[in-house]
């Protein structure tokens, strides 16, 4: 069961990571909801074994290269998905609970790249994208590039508003119809085309391409109560609002409207993958609060996929960073959700033999969300003569043999010079949440690699501008610009290392936690199994492959290598302090306060050591009131849990 819980985080990281970093998701949105809603079943059934980079404890997402982080003042949250009638009624219940009178706002889910834009006195200043929900692109210049969003408001307001930005069906098959005559390989879908959009350096490619916004929300202080109010006030603005909403207490009628818009949903001309059901009052909402996630007054339905026959043609085999060979089924071409569809996960030799599944077999294949499909089942009244597919048993890449452990369910490659797992650890090592190399991406370490001038992560450190100008395509301004940056990642702090040497089971939150608490990958080195996994959210799994990876002659080899070009191990990074008026406290933070937004505050309290949670419990420490606090303050009161007000935080 936990190495259940470990492989679902493993698998659901990486899905994520190709669907809002790369924009090339692997898997459609069902498959991965269905494996999300495994692992939270799992956690809630063995809390003791929810790890630190689980993805059901942070918002998903990360920053991209080519544009500046861009730092939310109130972070942007994910929403709870919910994918039946029955999950729809249990939020009903739990917000009835509280708030017996309460009503709610049904809006359209609009399938598109989550925008934030910051206004000052009347005046465009920023457009960020959602990024990892704190951290996001700075994108102004391409956002003012958008028809529909105002450069100057009516009013000289200081305001954030936060919406989807999206490509129009019209205007996304113009721009495939373009990059077909033009040679060009065409978007998958709508979704990926606007966020390939937004990160385009060439703003008159974002002028062109005529993409188009629906803003839903207001942050911070605002006169209106309900969140219908707020739609109506963001349209007196001159902003563009969907009218495509209704409002009630009814989930009878929410429900009516879901499958009037169902039905719709073909018709519209910008796509949807679901409808949105918010508590309407804004009061209501601010009582409700959040999860670590998730505001706990929304939820969002999602449609069901839709399924397709298409038969198998043959089966591509990749390797990764890790050795795990990965199965891709060639598909006769298929349309789901307006995009034409030829390849489908098959996940991994389990699936296949669990399935069934052969070359030359007729498949449902579905999606969600408008992203590349998976395989559901074989259709076996189609299936004439096929015979089990054959499981390679050499790598792909390199020849060795592959293996199959027992407790896996992939095959792997555990030939560590590789060139396919080279390339891809490469490329990790240079990536944002790792070393942060800008201009250092996979076309580029492939070019490095075929041309010999880099086999494992140390030799990034030997390059020099000549060597770098020997590749085909490189310019001396490109080359110049690449050798900086990886200059620059020297100094970084040591957790970026430690996650960049792509330790199994070591991601970026567990690499940050394990530096400060042993402060230098040296001293992590030298730690005993015991004192590494005796730290909280950490455990045997990740000590033992701490151990295991610093016991190898090639890793210390490599870690000589890069201490001896200079490369950082210390950490530079803000450690919780163990202050005994907050360390080890459960806060909780309510009401509205006036010196720190709540994201500043909660990033004070965890500096001084101190857990903060949305929600009053007995095990709460301390409650933190500001202005107008309601029904948090009351129960903390007769809780008889020590209150405070903002003056004592400040005063901190």
């Amino acid at each position: 069961m936990k190495k259940r819980i470990q492989n679902l985080v493993d698998l659901l990281n990486q899905y994520r990571k190709e669907y809002y970093t790369d924009d090339k998701p692997t898997v459609s949105d069902s498959e991965y909801d269905v494996l999300y809603r495994e692992l939270v079943d799992l956690e809630k059934a063995h809390p003791e074994w929810i790890l630190p980079n689980s993805p059901t404890q942070e918002v998903g997402g990360l920053i991209l290269e080519g544009f500046e982080k861009y730092q939310h003042q109130v972070p942007l949250y994910s929403l709870q998905d919910a994918f039946s009638r029955e999950e729809l009624d249990d939020f009903d219940r739990r917000v009835k609970s509280e708030f017996p009178n309460a009503s709610y706002m049904a809006e359209l889910k609009i399938d598109g790249l989550s925008i934030s834009l910051v206004y000052v006195d009347g005046v465009l200043q920023v457009g960020a994208t959602r990024g990892d929900g704190s951290v996001g692109e700075n994108i102004t210049e391409n956002v003012k590039r958008i028809k529909d969003i105002p450069h100057r408001l009516k009013e000289p307001l200081t305001i954030t508003v936060r919406g989807e930005a999206y490509l129009p069906k019209q205007s996304f098959d113009k721009i495939n119809e373009e990059r077909r005559e033009n040679g060009q390989t065409e978007f998958a879908n709508p979704r990926n085309a606007a966020a390939g959009t937004l990160r385009q350096l060439n703003t008159a490619v974002v002028a062109k391409r005529q993409l188009a916004t629906f803003l839903y929300q207001e942050v911070g202080a605002t006169q209106m109560t309900t969140q219908n109010a707020v739609l109506d006030e963001l349209a007196r603005y001159d902003f563009s609002v969907n009218t495509k909403r209704i409002t009630t207490s009814s989930m009878d009628e929410i429900w009516t409207f879901i499958q009037d818009i169902a039905e719709e949903r073909d018709r519209l001309p910008y796509d949807i993958d679901g409808i949105v059901i918010k508590v309407n009052s804004l009061a209501m909402q601010e009582e409700l609060g959040f999860t670590v996630k998730a505001p706990r007054w929304a939820i969002a339905y999602k449609f069901p996929a839709e399924e397709k026959a298409a038969e198998i043609l043959s089966v591509d085999w990749t390797v990764g960073r890790t050795g795990v060979v990965t199965p891709t089924a060639n598909l006769t071409p298929v349309q789901l959700a307006g995009t034409t569809v030829s390849r489908a996960t098959l996940h991994n030799v389990d699936y296949i033999a669990e399935k069934d599944i052969r070359i030359g077999d007729t498949v449902i294949v579905y999606k969600a969300g408008d992203i590349i499909p998976a395989v559901l089942h074989v259709v076996e009244s189609k299936r004439d003569q096929q015979v089990p597919m054959p499981i390679p048993t050499q790598c792909p890449s390199c020849g060795s043999e592959l293996i199959h452990y027992e407790d896996e369910v992939a095959l792997r490659c555990i030939n560590p010079l590789c060139p396919s797992q080279i390339q891809e650890r490469l490329t990790h090592f240079a990536s944002r949440d790792a070393m942060n190399i800008t201009g250092l991406g996979p076309s580029m370490v492939k070019k490095l690699f075929e041309a010999n001038l880099v086999h494992d992560v140390a030799d990034i450190y030997q390059l020099s501008v000549a060597d770098l100008l020997t590749l085909d395509g490189v310019k001396e301004k490109s080359a110049e610009k690449l050798y900086q940056a990886i200059q620059v990642s020297k100094a970084n702090s040591a957790d970026k290392l430690l996650f960049g040497l792509g330790i199994r089971h070591v991601g970026a939150k567990v690499s940050r936690q394990l530096l400060e608490v042993f402060e230098t990958i040296d001293a992590l080195e030298q730690a005993p199994v015991d004192a590494i996994a005796n730290i909280d959210g950490i455990g045997n799994v990740i000590a033992n492959s701490l151990h295991s990876y610093f016991a190898k002659e090639e890793a210390q080899t490599l870690l000589a290598e890069l201490r001896t070009v200079a490369v950082n191990f210390a950490y530079l990074g803000q450690k919780a302090s163990a202050d005994a008026q907050l360390s080890g406290l459960t806060i909780v933070l309510t009401g509205k306060l006036e010196h720190f937004t709540r994201n500043e505050a909660k990033e004070k309290l965890q500096a001084l050591g101190a857990k903060v949670t949305g929600s009053v419990s007995k095990k709460t420490d301390l409650v933190i009131a500001g202005a107008e606090a309601g029904s948090k303050l009351d129960k903390a009161q007769s809780l008889g849990i020590t209150i405070r007000d903002e003056e004592w935080l400040a005063g901190l």
